[in-house]
């Protein structure tokens, strides 16, 4: 029950923070956590990200939506330095990150999960969580010898990965290679590997791709209990249901860009989300003339057919 009310105020406490928000791209939010400002990624003539400013509120449940090359994860790549931005500016918590490596933005507290799990499947379900920890003094080769350096915080860091797997009930797997898990136990190691750097702000980039009926439940809890414990949480997801049931606040791209955000209780209802999903005119009857013009298309390109088969 208490968990249940907790969860219950840390909800309300986040929508309290969008109350009477303008739903526009960009819109300021009262504590900002995450602040991004013209950011654009071009490969060739293809322009995959350009996003003019948008805001991640402090203490929320954010969705990034958006139809299939919308540019989310390539957005993500960018904020998270697994890819270079050809222009543009963000920062977490004040602090300016681009051009800081991946593994630095994990350490300031901005961490993030893939579509596909990177979970180093030859190694132990415990050793992948062991791997998460932050500034482990055994990495050094000269501490490595002398075992009474870091014996202590070794025994920290594996106390911590013990709670986190019995948290997301992976602890019975703990022994067993990560390459044998189920793609859904594979998401749930990834984010609990995540969660060993005590992360701010956690990015998901689809956390329910692949995943069984079975464990859906179980994920989404999790997400939940994410913001429950102080957490930010940044989400790519496809599932409209998902991003009704958990989400705070929606930011919505296209072709690169924020084109709306929302409550997610009236977002998918915005002509600018429509338009983006399923285009400008999907609904719209052909005129007479588009009929007759494209009646005329069809008609040209059967006698064009028929004029090539009788010259073969």
């Amino acid at each position: 029950m208490r968990d249940d009310t907790m969860t219950a105020s840390a909800k309300a406490a986040a929508l309290a923070a969008f109350k009477d928000m303008a739903r526009e791209p960009g819109v300021p939010k009262p504590d900002p956590i995450l602040v991004v400002d013209k950011v654009v990624r071009r490969f060739g003539g293809l322009t995959a990200v350009d996003v003019d400013h948008v805001e991640v509120q402090r203490g929320s449940i954010t969705a990034l939506i958006g139809p299939n090359g919308a540019g989310k994860t390539t957005f993500f790549n960018q904020l998270t330095g697994f890819d270079t931005a050809d222009a543009g500016a963000w920062t977490f918590n004040g602090r300016a990150m681009n051009g800081v490596p991946a593994h630095r933005v994990a350490r300031s507290g901005m961490v993030r999960t893939f579509q596909l799990t990177k979970a180093l499947s030859r190694l132990t379900v415990m050793e992948n969580m062991r791997l998460g920890a932050q500034h482990q003094v055994g990495e050094s080769f000269w501490h490595a010898l002398l075992p009474p350096l870091w014996r202590k915080q070794e025994d920290e860091i594996t106390e911590r990965a013990e709670e986190l797997l019995a948290r997301f009930k992976l602890d019975a797997k703990r022994d067993d290679f990560a390459g044998s898990l189920s793609g859904g136990q594979r998401k749930l190691l990834e984010m609990a590997r995540a969660l060993m750097v005590r992360p701010e702000l956690v990015m998901l980039d689809e956390p329910m791709a692949g995943v069984n009926p079975a464990l859906t439940q179980s994920l989404l809890g999790h997400v939940k209990d994410l913001r429950q414990q102080g957490m930010t949480v940044l989400f790519v997801e496809h599932d409209m249901d998902m991003v009704r049931d958990i989400s705070d606040w929606v930011i919505v791209m296209a072709q690169g860009m924020v084109i709306a955000e929302g409550p997610p209780s009236t977002i998918m209802s915005d002509e600018r989300v429509i338009d983006a999903y399923l285009g400008a005119h999907h609904d719209a009857p052909l005129s007479e003339s588009e009929l007759e013009a494209q009646l005329h298309e069809a008609e040209a390109a059967l006698e064009a057919e028929i004029e090539e088969e009788t010259q073969k």
